[in-house]
């Protein structure tokens, strides 16, 4: 046997169709019940406890318990990064469950990744950061700049301490190119939710701006032309 990480047992875990379906349901960043989550991968209570022991047993889970009910939710973004990195990687190679739905172009347009803004949204806040210098991409990852900083502060928004990176990319499984993660990119997403600016229906991954609040992102994050954007594609080639 050879040192080093099990990179077999992590792929047995989330290779299971019923596995892969709860994690992907805990991807909207809500901690849900068994039974929740039994409905989502359509497998009895019973099953649904044993797939959990062992998601839990392999640290991709974690329970919590409230009062008397037991919760799971992923074990940190770190799982949540990979498995949106797992979605792109399936999208880009054709593997696909079904066909595009009503549903689907919503998520593509903007969605939960865990706790962050996800989708062609979340990519246009990501570019637009960097084509104006609010964030610099180095080999470690995007860094906040001294004018980002500023630029947060004008929007209201102020970053507590975090044991968190400040700062990540996050591989988008529909565009297929980096979005932004880390504390900043929750403290974001949550700026916009207190602003009214997007809503989560039933809590659910789906996003949904208002038609304020489409405008107000938009000025806040302007789209980027792609031939202005070179440093935001190179850096998700660097990544592939």
């Amino acid at each position: 046997m050879k040192d080093g990480p099990d990179l077999a047992r992590i792929a047995a875990l989330i290779g299971d169709p019923a596995r892969a379906n709860m994690l992907t349901a805990l991807l909207a960043g809500a901690a849900l019940t068994v039974t929740e989550l039994a409905n989502e991968s359509g497998i009895t209570v019973q099953t649904a406890s044993g797939h959990l022991a062992r998601l839990a047993a392999g640290g991709l889970v974690e329970a919590r318990m409230s009062g008397r009910h037991k919760y799971y939710a992923l074990a940190g973004p770190e799982v949540a990064g990979v498995l949106e990195s797992l979605l792109g990687l399936a999208a880009a190679r054709g593997h696909l469950r079904h066909r595009p739905g009503p549903r689907d172009e919503g998520l593509r347009a903007a969605r939960v990744c865990y706790d962050h803004l996800a989708g062609a949204a979340g990519v246009q806040l990501h570019d637009s950061l960097v084509a104006r210098g609010h964030l610099l991409l180095g080999q470690d990852g995007p860094v906040l700049t001294e004018p980002g900083r500023a630029f947060l502060a004008g929007l209201g928004l102020s970053l507590a301490p975090s044991r968190r990176p400040l700062c990540r990319q996050c591989l988008d499984w529909s565009e297929r190119r980096n979005h932004l993660a880390g504390a900043l990119g929750a403290a974001l997403l949550q700026h916009m939710l207190g602003q009214t600016w997007i809503r989560r229906p039933e809590g659910g991954r789906l996003l949904q701006f208002s038609d304020q609040g489409r405008r107000a992102f938009d000025a806040a994050f302007p789209p980027v032309q792609a031939e202005c954007a070179p440093a935001a594609r190179s850096a998700t080639r660097a990544r592939t």
